[in-house]
């Protein structure tokens, strides 16, 4: 790497390293707002699946059927001009004429969101599926409630089932933020192909691009590790 390529890269009044650095952190967030609306779903849809009613279960089922199989960028598209259509219509039904769309912000969580509950919703319905029975009849055998039965059993060890499942997951969701450049999130892709058009310059901010996004993954999966690793040494006390 020159003299040159450093400069573009780096903080400096011809760089480009801050609005790098500036698009990686609104990737980042992206990522952990839609794994958290991705956590709701996944909790709710996995309660359905495991549901003793039948409508209950075919609602679970029917989500994540659909949501995991249709490719993710299809979604997104589907969410933003949809979302958008809908808006313009209940914008007109109250008397406010024109075009309205939701920010771009919005409508990328909101999507990568749903398609990471769906599988979410799995890691949760097998962790349930591999917890000890025993413990859960004998907790209700001790007059626990089904919240406290839910904080102090089911969780806990739910949790730890799932969480090399999760940390999957959420390397994708990370990954699949870059998505959100199609509709216009100045996100780390959209930065880097905006830098890369302005100087001519692809490979070296895609590079760049890359190591960031390589970056925030090892980071984070360091952490889900470490959270790993301390649940079992929790099972093992």
């Amino acid at each position: 790497m020159n003299t040159t390529s450093l400069t573009l890269v780096g903080f400096g009044p011809d760089g480009w390293g801050k609005l790098l650095v500036t698009a990686a952190g609104l990737t980042l967030l992206a990522a952990l707002c839609s794994f958290a609306i991705g956590g709701l779903l996944g909790t709710a849809g996995a309660a359905m699946k495991l549901s003793s009613a039948p409508i209950l279960r075919w609602i679970g089922t029917f989500y994540t059927t659909i949501l995991r199989g249709i490719p993710e960028i299809l979604v997104v598209y589907l969410f933003y001009f949809g979302g958008s259509l809908a808006l313009t219509h209940l914008m007109h039904l109250t008397g406010f004429p024109g075009f309205f769309s939701l920010p771009s912000f919005v409508i990328g969580v909101v999507a990568i969101g749903l398609v990471s509950g769906a599988y979410q919703t799995e890691a949760y319905r097998s962790a349930y599926l591999r917890l000890d029975r025993g413990q859960i009849e004998a907790g209700k055998a001790c007059g626990m409630s089904r919240t406290v039965l839910l904080r102090r059993i089911i969780a806990p060890q739910a949790l730890r089932f799932a969480l090399p499942a999760l940390g999957n997951i959420w390397q994708s969701v990370l990954k699949e933020t870059a998505l959100l450049s199609i509709i216009g999130l100045v996100e780390l892709l959209r930065q880097s192909t905006i830098a890369s058009d302005a100087t001519r310059q692809p490979l070296l901010f895609y590079g760049a691009a890359a190591l960031l996004y390589l970056l925030m993954g090892q980071l984070t999966g360091i952490g889900i590790r470490s959270v790993e690793k301390r649940l079992g040494r929790c099972r093992e006390r």
